[in-house]
C-alpha cells in the first residue's frame, strides 16, 4: 500500500504524490474516477492500473500530437514529455510505441535535415546542429556520408557570398579578409573557402 498525496497544480490539473514522492498528474475527470483521495491508501494495482489506462494513453496521444505539429528527434520528444511530467517509464513506453509505427525515426529526420540545409551551411556545422539534437552519431554520420558530395559545400558557399553581395572582381582585401573570417566561423575549410572567393558564380 501507498500513501496519496494531492497537490493541485490548477482547477483542472493535480500533481499524485505516492509516499512523498511526485508519481504522475491526473486531470479532473481522471481522479474522479480513479476514487483517489489525499492521504489515503491505494495499491500497487491500483496504481499500475492508472499508469496504463490513464497515464500512459495521454502520453501516447501527446507523443502523436507532438510529432503531428513537426517532425522531432527521440531526444527531442522524450523531453517534451519529461516536461510535460510524465514519468521516464511511460515515457519510454510512449517513445516505443510511435517508433513501432514509424512515426519517429533519428535517420529519416537526420536525412531530411541535411538535403534541406546542404545548400546553404557547411557540413561542419550541419553535423555540429544534429549533434546538438542528440541524434546518435553513427547515425549522423551515416546519412552525412548518404547525402553529401563534394559539390554541395561549393553550392552553400556561393549562397552565402551571394546573401553578402559578394562581387570577386571588386573585393578589397580587408573585405576578403573578413569574408574567410566570417565562413570559417560557418565551418567551411581553408581551401573551400580560397576556391569560392575567387569564382564567378552565376546568381540564383
Amino acid at each position: 500500500m501507498r500513501q496519496v498525496g494531492i497537490e493541485p497544480v490548477t482547477k483542472t490539473k493535480f500533481r499524485i504524490y505516492l509516499d512523498g514522492q511526485f508519481a504522475f498528474v491526473l486531470y479532473k475527470s481522471e481522479l474522479s474516477s480513479c476514487h483517489l483521495k489525499d492521504g489515503e491508501a491505494v495499491t500497487e494495482d491500483q496504481i499500475e492500473t492508472i499508469l496504463s489506462e490513464i497515464v500512459l494513453k495521454r502520453a501516447k496521444r501527446k507523443a502523436m500530437s507532438l510529432l503531428q505539429s513537426m517532425d522531432r528527434t527521440e531526444s527531442e520528444l522524450r523531453d517534451r514529455l519529461l516536461r510535460q511530467d510524465f514519468p521516464e517509464e511511460t515515457v519510454d513506453q510512449a517513445v516505443r510505441y510511435v517508433k513501432s509505427f514509424g512515426y519517429v525515426d533519428d535517420r529519416r529526420y537526420a536525412e531530411s535535415f541535411i538535403l534541406s540545409r546542404k545548400g546553404r551551411k557547411s557540413r561542419r556545422e550541419i553535423y555540429a546542429e544534429l549533434s546538438g539534437k542528440k541524434i546518435d552519431g553513427e547515425i549522423v554520420d551515416e546519412m552525412m556520408e548518404r547525402c553529401y558530395e563534394e559539390s554541395d559545400s561549393g553550392e552553400a558557399l556561393r549562397h552565402l557570398l551571394r546573401k553578402k553581395h559578394y562581387d570577386p572582381s571588386r573585393a578589397s582585401v580587408e573585405e576578403k579578409q573578413k569574408l574567410y573570417a566570417y565562413l570559417a566561423r560557418k565551418g567551411f575549410s581553408y581551401g573551400e573557402i580560397k576556391k569560392a572567393l575567387n569564382l564567378e558564380f552565376p546568381e540564383d
